[in-house]
């Protein structure tokens, strides 16, 4: 009974995982074309709106994590946001991906701004109490990894649902055509009740699993916290670590190389290729590299010090994407479908050593600073991921209005801007990670000797601490 209650809690907390990223990847991966193409918005004005959001989210994701913190209800703290967060969060996608009112103009621009910043918001609110839930379950280190594993495991799957099944069913209720100028073929495109259907469905998954995972886990261990919310001394810590500086500037800009290609994905599929529904194929062999990724780390470490294991990743990623340009370049779509596969290996494994690094920055800021700052330190991941989208979308909608795209147009635009999409696809994300591993290897001091040193000193400073409790408990 102890073993099936043990696998339904955490089955039940991974679930959760799922719901989450189907609204996620149903944002990054889908948005910008619905917002183009069918609500006609121009690229100057994306390019603002998601630049001042994610100015916001820096503000708006640490306070959320304060407030959290201070929950107390006796379903606990994180499973109430959790709950409220999913509703809100799945009835705010259903309005982003429609347009209840019919308006144009100014009227569409100020709707969309609104619904825009409300998704992050409400994203923010089930999402941070879900993530820092896991120490709440139990205090068992091996448990916590399973948890955290099983989480992302979820998680995954939910990316992979999204990014694979939207397009075939975005196809299948689609109710607009076009003629095809160089073949004369119809083809099936994205009309806005396509976009408004897959937003719909998977509004209710996000519901329905977070409801799962809400129901069926329980918080054991119940922690407070008086801890206020201070910008400035958020800012403070950031700003004297310079590791950590140095590590949000190489990672942002490598992160941003692989959102580049999620988020032109749709467009590449629709304008370049044709066929919508070939992007489905493209975005497996992502699902298949990436866990494929998950163990290649491990490996790299036996062999070489984690600074190496990084470079090699990033090259495994560039190589990849190198292969990508040449199957884009001469129509060969297998060979970018395999070569995919490739840089999602070297991609996978890069973000779990991002993950490891941050440990190291942690520590270095405990010497620097004179105190941990733990919780500050790793919630930069998530902002610089959105820094990381933000410049995602400049690169993307700069480009799309430089070169003349319509999306109106599909597979009949303009030459420029199919070579545009191409570029943002296959050739600027390696660029991005070239540029990345440059900064990496010169500015990342954190490794060798240097490294050594900061642990030895951080393991004396936990030593005179728990010598100290003991000569005063004494």
């Amino acid at each position: 009974m102890k073993a099936l209650k043990f696998i339904k809690g955490k089955l039940g907390y991974g679930v959760g995982a799922i719901g989450l990223d189907l609204s996620y990847g149903m944002f990054y991966s889908f948005l910008a074309k619905y917002l183009t193409d069918v609500l006609g918005l121009k690229s100057s004005f994306l390019i603002v709106l998601t630049a001042l959001a994610r100015i916001w989210d820096g503000i708006n994701d640490p306070m959320m994590g304060t407030i959290v913190d201070n929950t107390h209800t006796k379903m606990g703290k994180y499973r109430p946001w959790i709950l409220t967060g999913a509703f809100l969060n799945a009835f705010v996608l259903i309005f982003l991906f429609s347009n209840p009112f019919h308006l144009s103009g100014v009227g569409i621009m100020i709707y969309v701004a609104v619904t825009y910043v409300l998704w992050g918001m409400t994203n923010t609110l089930a999402d941070i109490p879900y993530w820092s839930m896991v120490p709440s379950f139990t205090s068992d280190p091996e448990e916590r990894n399973i948890l955290a594993t099983v989480a992302r495991t979820f998680s995954g799957l939910g990316q992979g649902i999204v990014t694979i099944g939207a397009p075939l069913l975005m196809t299948a209720v689609s109710q607009k055509t076009v003629i095809d100028e160089v073949t004369g073929e119809a083809i099936k495109v994205h009309d806005a009740r396509s976009y408004l259907i897959c937003a719909i469905v998977c509004a209710a998954c996000l519901i329905l699993f977070s409801s799962i995972c809400v129901g069926s886990t329980k918080e054991k261990i119940l922690t407070q916290s008086t801890e206020k919310f201070s910008l400035k001394k958020t800012f403070q810590i950031v700003k004297s670590n310079d590791q950590l500086l140095v590590f949000m500037l190489f990672a942002m800009i490598s992160n941003a190389g692989w959102y580049l290609t999620s988020g032109v994905a749709t467009y590449y599929f629709d304008v370049v290729v044709g066929d919508p529904n070939k992007q489905s194929m493209f975005s497996t062999s992502s699902a298949i590299g990436s866990v494929v990724g998950l163990l290649l780390l491990p490996i790299l470490t036996k062999y070489m010090s984690k600074r190496k294991a990084y470079q090699a990743s990033l090259g495994i990623a560039a190589a990849g994407y190198v292969g990508m340009a040449i199957g884009a370049l001469t129509g060969q779509l297998m060979v970018m479908n395999i070569c995919y596969i490739v840089g999602a290996i070297g991609i996978a494994s890069m973000f779990i050593a991002q993950t490891v690094f941050l440990a190291d920055i942690v520590d270095y800021g405990e010497i620097k600073l004179g105190f941990r700052a733990e919780s500050i330190t790793f919630s930069m991941k998530g902002f610089l991921q959105k820094m990381a989208y933000t410049l995602q979308t400049v690169i993307m909608f700069a480009s799309l209005g430089i070169s003349g795209y319509d999306g109106n147009l599909h597979s009949n635009n303009p030459q420029g801007a199919k070579n545009a999409i191409t570029a943002m696809l296959v050739i600027v994300p390696p660029v991005l990670f070239v540029i990345s591993l440059i900064i990496f290897t010169t500015k990342f001091k954190l490794h060798g000797s240097f490294m050594d040193d900061i642990t030895r000193q951080v393991i004396a400073l936990r030593e005179a601490r728990e010598q100290a409790a003991e000569d005063s408990a004494e």
